[in-house]
């Protein structure tokens, strides 16, 4: 072997150790000259910094390496960028290709002989799951995510975005595959909600959602009185966050017609992402924020007090929210944002609205 192929077969070798077949990893060229060195005793001899200037730049044409271009390098002649980003390790595929064609009725196989890192034992089982159920979708019923998600991939949560099983969404995604095809859907959760007396489901034209449970209740005793703004035939509490999955259940158990939706929650950033997330996904509904109330708690604001702490400061949401207020509301809230201070909305209480009324 050559002092050219030593060199460079000793770099692939360095490299093959450390790629990993889903993320790239950072290398440092001087680093890796060095464990090279360390490695033979004629480096210097054989000139070897030029012929690992060539491996690397044979790797580099190759795809397995790609420099990091941020105006660092090593400081050699020729000169080589300080770091690169190692590719990920291409694996040879697995799957056989009469076995995909048979099933190439159902799956469009193409992201998987771009991507044949992704050409396992498990993804290949679940697909062959799939391709038995879609066989006989005609005969099935609609069930939930969760438990079509158990039924094929014996866990309930594989299907569901989160930590435990972060590639079971991205599934789907790989073979083309969607919920409507797998006979399932993602119901929206049930939630807690008041109706205005002597109100039926048909006379429902005004929906007011509060972020927290006291005021829920206040709100109650509020529209019971006629002291309510806005005047809503329901009343939903949002609790918190939980809103955002559960909203869609709203569509499943009352009449389909337009509705005028109200959210009031805490002014803080929490409760501002709240309501842009809804604006965002229900972009076919009439949602805002009820400004009656927003302006009320406004009016405390010597009862402010810290922000939540680990809440995520969002300025889009932020932004976007002040854009209902006036110019000296949001003076107010800017404000409150820079202090870091926000106003529960518990500072509404039957007492103190009744002050203003």
């Amino acid at each position: 072997m050559s002092t050219i192929d030593i060199i460079e077969t000793r770099v692939r070798g360095f490299i093959s150790d450390i790629q990993h077949p889903k993320q790239k990893k950072k290398i440092n060229s001087n680093d890796l000259e060095f464990q090279l060195r360390k490695l033979m005793d004629d480096y210097f001899e054989m000139d070897g910094y030029s012929l690992f200037y060539r491996a690397i730049e044979t790797l580099q044409a190759e795809g397995q390496l790609t420099p990091i271009q941020n105006n660092q390098y090593n400081g050699k002649t020729p000169v080589l960028p300080l770091y690169y980003w190692v590719n990920k390790k291409v694996l040879a595929e697995k799957w056989d290709r009469l076995e995909m064609m048979k099933l190439s009725d159902q799956f469009d196989f193409s992201y998987y002989e771009r991507h044949p890192e992704w050409q396992t034992e498990d993804e290949w089982q679940r697909i062959q799951k799939v391709y038995t159920f879609l066989k006989a979708s005609q005969e099935r019923e609609l069930v939930s995510v969760e438990e079509r998600s158990l039924e094929l991939f014996g866990h309930e949560k594989f299907l569901l975005d989160g930590e435990s099983f972060p590639d079971g969404k991205g599934f789907l995604t790989r073979i083309g595959i969607s919920d409507d095809q797998l006979k399932m859907v993602n119901y929206g959760e049930p939630f807690v909600f008041w109706m205005k007396q002597g109100k039926e489901l048909k006379d429902i034209q005004r929906v007011l959602i509060v972020e927290n449970l006291s005021f829920f209740h206040t709100s109650i005793k509020l529209l019971e009185d006629h002291q309510l703004d806005y005047e809503p035939e329901l009343i939903i509490y949002g609790e918190g966050t939980k809103i955002e999955r559960s909203f869609s259940f709203f569509f499943r158990m009352f009449p389909p017609k337009s509705y005028l939706f109200y959210y009031a929650g805490d002014l803080d950033a929490a409760g501002y992402g709240i309501l842009i997330r809804l604006i965002e996904k229900y972009p076919d509904c009439s949602i805002q924020p009820a400004l009656k109330i927003y302006r009320k708690m406004l009016e405390c604001l010597d009862q402010k007090n810290d922000q939540k702490i680990g809440q995520i400061q969002n300025l889009k949401y932020r932004d976007l929210f002040l854009k209902w207020f006036t110019e000296e509301e949001q003076v107010q809230l800017r404000q409150l944002w820079h202090e870091n201070k926000r106003i529960p909305q518990e500072v509404l209480t039957v007492e103190t609205w009744r002050r203003w009324t």
